[in-house]
């Protein structure tokens, strides 16, 4: 029957909508498509160039001479830290540096911790001991150390950690530098996972090594560091008082104070070779629980930093919000695609197609690059890293999922703000507890 008059005019008006509506869908997602295929690609090829950047103008030079050997005061804040503490100060006891105090602060442990830090007062003259009796968070316990501090260097070592004995030999020359060092505020260390019996230990050293250390070496080349690494990093106290100290309220002090510092115009800066020995969690939940906090950290940098924008003074800044924002934007779209693509495999009793196989192939290949630049990097630390490389091909698998999806519920942190301390749990500290690098 044709179709004439205001009735056929309606007709086309409607169909050419819903063709536009539908050209419009095919196109969005065709976006989405290639920006899930595409941004970690190219990030990879970006922190490889970075890292390689950073080695020859950085790390394959001699390090800075130590002219000076001010106080330094090493912070171990401990929660529920009774069978970890002993070794940590012995191994802190070791360090050979002629000039440094050990401050233990405990934060409300319901263990033996209290019982075990006043057993080491008198075997170790250098070790003071503050006890905070009610749990007011890790960075409150830091706080209090600073108050106790005799050193204008602060170093901040996790309680179930330790640094290798040369350690401040590289970290304090930053400091002390006669040409560039006044202005330096924070110097992160290298984590390096101690306990390798697990896979999911295993998996993490390789992470380390070819995701943590290789982007903090492009970020300190490309921009700003994003964060320090709370397990080990020195302050300058000075640099800390002048940006207001730690956030006490956000459970990820370590990113937050980092930002703080820069956005001061304080240098934070990536020390390699200042190595310190940790354990890592070795069950899913623990490791969930741990990649939730840093994703809630994330998300609260986004919201009370966006004022960088502001200032063009900032602009090394921008770079590393950015990053964090597409990460987030990533994993939004990663997981639309994966329910797309199984709607569409239940739906169409479709199969993978060539194009999704060889993307994936193309996203391995590109990964598995990236592990041998960054291994090939640290293992001057760690000789023994190609060794676990094999267990690194789940990483990508562990990461994606996990981590897409930690992101998702760590979202409402974006909006909304945390008004009390901060405080913090027992962690999951491996399952045997065992320093595999002695073996």
């Amino acid at each position: 029957m044709p179709i004439s008059g205001e009735s056929g005019g309606a007709w086309l008006v409607s169909t050419g909508s819903r063709e536009w509506k539908g050209i419009s869908m095919n196109i969005t997602l065709r976006t989405i498509e290639l920006f899930v295929f595409w941004y970690p690609a190219l990030m990879a090829v970006f922190w490889m160039a970075g890292g390689i950047i950073f080695y020859f103008s950085n790390e394959r030079k001699k390090p800075i001479p130590l002219y000076e050997v001010p106080m330094v005061s090493i912070l171990v804040p401990c929660y529920n830290e009774g069978e970890t503490l002993e070794n940590t100060v012995e191994r802190l006891a070791e360090i050979q540096y002629p000039n440094y105090e050990i401050i233990v602060i405990n934060d409300g442990s319901t263990d033996n911790t209290v019982e075990v830090a006043e057993s080491l007062l008198d075997k170790y003259p250098m070790m003071r001991f503050i006890n905070q009796k009610e749990n007011a968070g890790k960075a409150n316990a830091l706080y209090l150390g600073l108050l106790a501090s005799n050193g204008e260097i602060l170093v901040g070592v996790d309680s179930d950690s330790y640094i290798m004995p040369d350690a401040l030999n590289y970290m304090v020359p930053h400091f002390t530098n006669r040409f560039n060092g006044e202005r330096v505020g924070a110097v992160t260390g290298n984590p390096r996972v101690r306990n390798r019996n697990s896979l999911l230990a295993k998996i993490q050293l390789c992470e380390y090594a070819s995701i943590i250390s290789l982007i903090k070496r492009t970020q300190r080349v490309w921009g700003k560091v994003m964060t320090v690494s709370g397990v080990v990093v020195a302050f300058r106290k000075k640099a800390l008082m002048d940006a207001e100290l730690w956030d006490r309220d956000m459970i990820t002090e370590d990113i937050g104070v980092t930002w703080k510092l820069e956005k001061k115009y304080w240098d934070v800066r990536y020390e390699p070779r200042a190595l310190c020995m940790m354990l890592v969690p070795e069950t899913v939940r623990g490791l969930a629980k741990q990649r939730g906090r840093w994703a809630s950290g994330g998300m609260e940098i986004l919201r009370r930093h966006f004022n960088i924008f502001k200032s063009w003074k900032s602009r090394r800044l921008f770079p590393v919000y950015l990053e964090q924002l597409c990460s987030i934007l990533w994993s939004l779209c990663w997981l639309l695609m994966l329910i797309i693509i199984i709607f569409n495999l239940f739906t169409n009793n479709t199969y993978i197609q060539l194009p999704y196989l060889w993307k994936s192939l193309f996203l391995s290949s590109v990964c598995l690059l990236q592990f041998i630049v960054a291994i090939a990097l640290d293992s001057r630390y760690d000789p023994h890293l190609f060794k676990y490389s094999v267990e690194a091909v789940w990483y990508p698998f562990l990461y994606w999922y996990i981590n897409a999806f930690l992101v998702i519920k760590a979202l409402p942190t974006l909006f909304k703000r945390n008004k009390k301390l901060a405080k913090w749990s027992s962690p999951d500290r491996g399952i045997s507890g065992n320093d595999s690098t002695k073996k």
